[in-house]
């Protein structure tokens, strides 16, 4: 491989904020001798051991309130995707000549490999694992990556031609991406992060990105049960493949009537397997199945799309299974950030859930989940900034009863798991389905999850 950093040699390198998807990253510059500012608005002393490390290293800082004032003096900017792209201060120093990139975005004008990546409102994770796991199980290298692992710029020049990198992609990455992959997957397009994009025109042009750079060798996923995505079906320029859990498609994975995945090939129709061999719960789960079958199609035997459904456990925060104590069943599903995996979440279940929500405020609109809460949720336990808005939702539907579903108040995560603890019974199920972000007490999801489980262990 030709020296796929060359083009940053020389130059006035500036890092936007630390973390998992620029340190890695920066002790790669560090080490090749490149010139390099670490920008975050943390003081040395919250950054703690990083700013230790980077410093020893030869790092230069830029931190505090002011930490984004000076870009224009860079030739090069590294945004990490918490880094608003169309932020003043980035766009004026792009205005001035800077070249304003990010990890995922250089990974893509550089990566040796075929690359798959999958974007969409829902069921992002679990789809890009399937696929990778697909892979894998077929024999290729896989390196797994961008919203989701590690950051794979790092390791570029370990990676050959022959393998294959799979990556998630969320709408704040390809909101500045003019680069797309091979295979270009979206699950579904419903309102999310409008606290930053603003307007859900600004969020779908973000997630079009993913296919819109592709060529006439490419390869472009879309789920045909999704309104919006039907809107994009003559943008797309290569292979087009959809999948649908209601209805045969003409190119792609469906669900047939009898509960049997099938897949068509323009005509000609594969018995996959029933649906029934999946070992993860939920129809939000059998999707998932077949926006991967659909990806990879053509490149992994059935055999192994079939050993992977009875033998792949899920993903972490993902309807996770914590631990059953005094007949109670309790549920991980801190990755339902929005209320479409919330109800992804509750129909994944046969039964009234006691269910634990609240966080970040989103500003997206929680009347979808008025009816689904009403109609299959034992209890509501609510918390973090957005209960009041999620309260009256729930409330205010034509068929709320206060006796068939009462509501509750928590300060934290330990008041919430307690709360769930003296009222759930024996045949119970408890499960963390927030409709929301955790920005409000967590730095993510995952660390939200994890304090969940750490909790409910405890008991």
């Amino acid at each position: 491989m030709n020296n796929p950093f060359s083009c940053l040699e020389s130059k006035k390198i500036a890092m936007i904020g630390t973390g998992v998807s620029h340190n890695d990253l920066i002790r790669l510059f560090l080490k090749k001798g490149f010139d390099v500012t670490v920008c975050d608005r943390k003081c040395a002393v919250d950054l703690g051991d990083i700013y230790e490390e980077f410093s020893n290293e030869g790092a230069k800082f830029i931190l505090g309130d002011d930490y984004l004032d000076s870009l224009c003096d860079f030739d090069v900017v590294f945004r990490t995707p918490g880094m608003y792209f169309n932020n003043e201060k980035l766009q004026n120093a792009l205005k001035n000549g800077v070249v304003v990139t990010s990890e995922m975005e250089m990974f893509f004008k550089v990566c040796p490999c075929k690359i798959y990546a999958v974007t969409g409102s829902d069921g992002k994770t679990t789809t890009t694992t399937l696929i990778s796991e697909f892979l894998k199980e077929a024999g290729k290298t896989v390196h797994k990556g961008g919203n989701i692992g590690r950051a794979l710029l790092p390791i570029v020049e370990e990676i050959s031609e022959d393998d294959c990198a799979v990556v998630e992609l969320s709408s704040f990455q390809l909101i500045s991406m003019r680069k797309s992959p091979d295979v270009a997957v979206i699950t579904n397009i419903t309102p999310n992060h409008l606290d930053v994009h603003g307007t859900m025109d600004e969020y779908i042009a973000c997630k079009k990105n993913v296919f819109a750079h592709q060529d006439g060798f490419s390869r472009t996923i879309f789920n045909a049960d999704d309104e919006i995505s039907k809107g994009f079906y003559d943008e797309v320029r290569g292979d087009l493949a959809l999948f649908s859990r209601y209805h045969k498609v003409e190119n792609g994975a469906f669900l047939r009537d009898d509960s049997y995945i099938c897949y068509n090939d323009r005509g000609t129709v594969t018995e996959i397997m029933p649906s029934s061999q999946i070992r993860l719960p939920g129809m939000h789960n059998v999707e998932n199945y077949l926006t991967a079958i659909s990806a990879v199609w053509g490149e992994v035997p059935i055999a192994i799309i079939r050993r992977v459904a009875e033998n792949f456990g899920g993903v972490e925060h993902r309807i996770e299974f914590v631990r059953e104590t005094g007949g109670v069943k309790w549920y991980n599903d801190s990755i339902a950030t929005s209320p479409t995996r919330v109800m992804a979440g509750i129909n994944a279940f046969t039964q009234k859930l006691i269910i634990i929500m609240g966080g970040y405020d989103k500003k997206i609109p929680f009347e979808p989940l008025s009816e689904p809460l009403n109609n299959n949720a034992k209890a509501l336990i609510l918390m973090g900034a957005t209960a009041e808005k999620i309260e009256k939702v729930v409330v205010e539907y034509e068929g709320y009863s206060a006796q068939k579903l009462p509501i509750y108040k928590a300060d934290s995560m330990e008041q919430a798991v307690n709360i769930a603890q003296d009222i759930a019974q024996s045949g119970d199920i408890v499960t963390l389905s927030p409709a929301c972000a955790s920005f409000d007490k967590y730095p993510n999801f995952e660390k939200r999850g994890e304090h969940f489980k750490d909790l409910v262990n405890e008991l």
